[in-house]
């Protein structure tokens, strides 16, 4: 094995060049998390991978190394848990922290300027890695701890990890007892690919909580789940209104329907526990609850551990519409922050504060639509509170800085308490009128006033 002193060859003027890749015969070692911290230089960049495969022991060794370093970069998606190398920095000046997706801890580290959002479409990321962005100097990864085969599995983690590690120079794994061991194709690493293992501290896999739906969301899931058919093949977005349709789907009598997912939630294991889902009819992957990544309670990961039934994937698999469409009627249901009277579905930001990220929405509404008998669902709650003021989540326009995620030209179906429209095969005016039906009626005749005025619905024309 390299020494430190080998792995870390300095060009004139400090930069870093690359680490030498480890050889298939040479033996993977263990090292404490401060001996694996001691490999960081300063201008470097790290990946700490996305959810529970983030790493704790090797984040805390690193962030006391704080004062011996400057402008270290770290690539991760959905922090689960506070981030010690954020902790220890609050006013940035080591560590910088990039984002493809916000937790909420993330949020509030982006609120402070501490942590910065990377656009996407989330299908993209493996192809961003192998084609965009310069390799990783230490990719630092939660595993399961090695299996009969001499592989770490991922647990319930997929997404673009193989990608990470094609593109890493050093390649750390932070060995976890309490992770889920979690099927599915190339979900791990094997030895021969690894440089350091680092012995975890075992706390339980982070959990996610499970918003109790409301009364609004209640009445969304009903719109949906009346449109949902026997061998429907669902993806379910994060949240209370996707989170009750699964619940109404447990009550109801469909029969046989498949999940080709982003995230796997405690409403579709709920479900697969129910006897709803059997996958029989799906195209690919038939009898398999496939995913990409999972977050929610300990009973959803102690449902997918070594179940046979789940299969966690590379998100370039879940994600790609051309993928997506290969199974029959795709239902795709996920949730917006604001809509306009064109249709264009604004889900990730509140005007120039950023707020979670574009994910996987817009490939699987494009993916639902292109499959036989697909629907795709945008849902939202007609209305909110701000400042004590209820407001509109059906506007005129967008507020300023707010980040289309799916373009009117892509939406399908729009759902709010008070009923569901879809905006396919319509013009603006009718687009505009449709949406307005479905707005909070304290709203409509102003809303409706606005379109006359902007000329988005024409005075004389009749819709028939």
């Amino acid at each position: 094995m390299a020494t430190a002193a080998r792995l870390f060859m300095e060009r004139p003027g400090g930069k870093v060049n690359g680490l030498p890749k480890r050889t298939a015969c040479a033996p993977t070692r263990s090292i404490s998390g401060e001996e694996a911290a001691g490999f960081v230089r300063s201008g470097m960049w790290l990946d700490y991978g996305v959810g529970l495969c983030q790493p704790d022991v090797f984040d805390k060794a690193l962030a006391a190394r704080k004062d011996a370093l400057e402008n270290v970069k770290i690539r991760s998606c959905l922090s689960m848990r506070p981030r010690a190398i954020a902790e220890c920095d609050p006013e940035g000046t080591r560590f910088f922290l990039f984002s493809w997706h916000f937790s909420g801890y993330d949020r509030k580290r982006h609120d402070a300027g501490r942590c910065h959002y990377m656009p996407l479409n989330l299908g993209e990321v493996p192809d961003y890695y192998r084609r965009f962005l310069n390799p990783v100097d230490i990719a630092v990864l939660k595993s399961c701890p090695m299996d009969e085969g001499g592989s770490f599995n991922f647990s319930a983690s997929n997404l673009w990890h193989r990608a990470v590690i094609e593109r890493a120079r050093m390649v750390i794994v932070e060995v976890s007892h309490s992770l889920p061991y979690v099927y599915g194709d190339e979900n791990g690493v094997h030895a021969s690919e690894v440089d350091y293992i680092i012995e975890g501290d075992d706390q339980p896999a982070p959990e996610l909580p499970n918003p109790q739906p409301s009364e609004i969301d209640r009445a969304v899931a009903r719109r949906i789940a009346a449109e949902i058919e026997d061998g429907a093949c669902l993806q379910i977005g994060i949240g209370g209104m996707p989170n009750a349709v699964c619940a109404l789907l447990v009550e109801s009598g469909v029969r046989d329907l498949g999940v080709h997912t982003e995230m796997l939630t405690d409403g579709i294991v709920d479900l697969y526990k129910a006897g709803r889902i059997t996958g029989l009819r799906k195209t690919l992957d038939p009898g398999k609850i496939v995913f990409t990544f999972a977050l929610g309670s300990s009973y959803l990961y102690a449902a997918a551990d070594r179940n046979a039934d789940f299969c966690c994937k590379q998100v370039d698999y879940t994600n790609s519409p051309h993928i997506i469409m290969q199974n029959d009627r795709v239902v795709s249901i996920n949730n917006t922050t604001q809509i306009d009277l064109q249709g264009q579905a604004a889900s990730e930001s509140d005007g120039h504060r950023h707020i979670s990220g574009t994910g996987g929405q817009l490939q699987f509404v494009r993916g639902a639509y292109a499959s036989k008998g697909g629907k795709s669902f945008i849902c939202l709650a007609s209305t909110y509170c701000k400042g004590g003021e209820r407001r509109s989540r059906i506007v005129l326009n967008l507020t300023p800085g707010n980040i289309v995620t799916t373009p009117r030209s892509d939406v399908m179906y729009v759902v709010t308490e008070y009923g569901l429209v879809n905006l396919k095969g319509k013009s603006v005016a009718e687009r505009a009128l449709a949406l307005i039906s479905i707005t909070h009626p304290d709203f409509r005749e102003g809303l409706e006033r606005e379109a006359y005025e902007h000329r988005l619905i024409p005075r004389g024309v009749s819709f028939g």
